[in-house]
């Protein structure tokens, strides 16, 4: 990343690291560093991959599954991204397993092969082994880094396109946090405005529009509509946060919609952007965490702008299982 004054730059690499970052710490048991190419690769290759998942073509997969070996085209890119994924991510599991130390685990990869092993004294048909840990922290890994990492791109460009808002934020920063200390969860509460902008982009971008495929356990009756046992659900979030007829002037930005006339925090139950019920997304608490820390931190020593003359940023989105920012550049400066 290149220093603040430097010129504009694509923030989309050292939030995409920070962010990935965050769910090694947790899952895999160690930090990357930024220059590491091996990290960077992986990390590009999961973008891609997601990108390039709803590519038209992939959808035959769906319909005849053995399109997914074709030699050629967006078949043979998927089949490579998920060949070095797998390999990068098994090589972790393994170097975990030959480092096991049962008296002091150090991460969940490790709690998981603890529990494998003490399933395997007891219950022989367990689920519980080493390749189903591969899909689980595949699955923590892709979730939790594109999903924050959209978010948080979301925010740096809203807050460059409303530089009167992003001065809000940063006046309630200075007046809870203050400059000479780093943001604590425990600040949130005192922080509505902030709140209320981090809400307001989610609200715009619901950067999973489609949430995730669910299915009926059973026959459904819903406004007038039978919805068959089996049937796939895609719960449209994003016409549900732009629906006019719950929200005023849905297109437009507007913090303020998510706060009372004390200017304190207004929970809104049509606003759900990690989903809603038994299947609400997990790592929510999570995300929520992280983008209120690392929002904070940036708007408190940072502004950020847009580049003179530049065009206006496409604010539709790029989407592919999420929804994604097209490529932009932003000034940053030191506060």
């Amino acid at each position: 990343m290149q220093k603040h004054g430097e010129g504009p730059f694509n923030p989309f690499p050292i939030i995409n690291n920070a962010v990935a970052n965050i769910i090694c710490s947790l899952s895999l048991g160690q930090r990357f560093d930024y220059t590491n190419s091996e990290f960077k690769k992986i990390l590009n290759f999961m973008s891609r991959g997601l990108e390039v998942s709803l590519n038209n073509q992939l959808q035959l997969i769906n319909i005849c599954s053995w399109f997914y070996y074709l030699p050629f085209g967006p078949f043979k890119e998927l089949r490579q991204i998920e060949k070095d994924i797998t390999t990068f991510l098994k090589k972790i599991i393994r170097d975990h397993r030959e480092s096991l130390d049962a008296e002091n685990p150090q991460d969940f990869i490790d709690m998981y092969l603890l529990h494998v092993d003490e399933e395997k004294k007891n219950n022989s048909n367990s689920s519980f082994n080493d390749n189903y840990l591969f899909y689980i922290i595949g699955d923590l890994f892709i979730a939790g880094t594109d999903t924050t990492t959209n978010s948080l791109l979301w925010c740096l460009l809203y807050m460059s396109l409303n530089p009167g808002i992003q001065e809000k934020v940063y006046e309630e920063i200075e007046r809870v946090v203050g400059a000479d200390r780093a943001p604590s969860l425990t600040d949130k509460a005192q922080m509505p405005y902030t709140e209320a902008t981090i809400m307001e982009v989610q609200r715009l971008t619901v950067v999973v529009p489609l949430s995730i495929p669910h299915m009926t356990s059973e026959k459904t009756v819903l406004l007038g509509y039978t919805i068959p046992k089996g049937t796939i659900i895609l719960p449209n979030l994003w016409s549900l946060h732009r629906d006019p007829a719950i929200w005023e002037k849905p297109d437009d930005f507007y913090p303020n919609r998510f706060l009372d006339d004390q200017g304190q925090l207004i929970k809104k139950e049509t606003f759900i952007p990690f989903g809603i019920g038994k299947r609400v997304c997990m790592g929510e608490q999570l995300a929520k965490m992280e983008l209120f820390l690392m929002f904070v931190s940036l708007m408190q020593n940072f502004t950020f702008t847009l580049p003179k003359d530049s065009k206006k940023p496409i604010l539709t989105g790029k989407y592919g299982l999420t929804l994604a920012p097209h490529p932009f550049n932003l000034i940053i400066s030191k506060r």
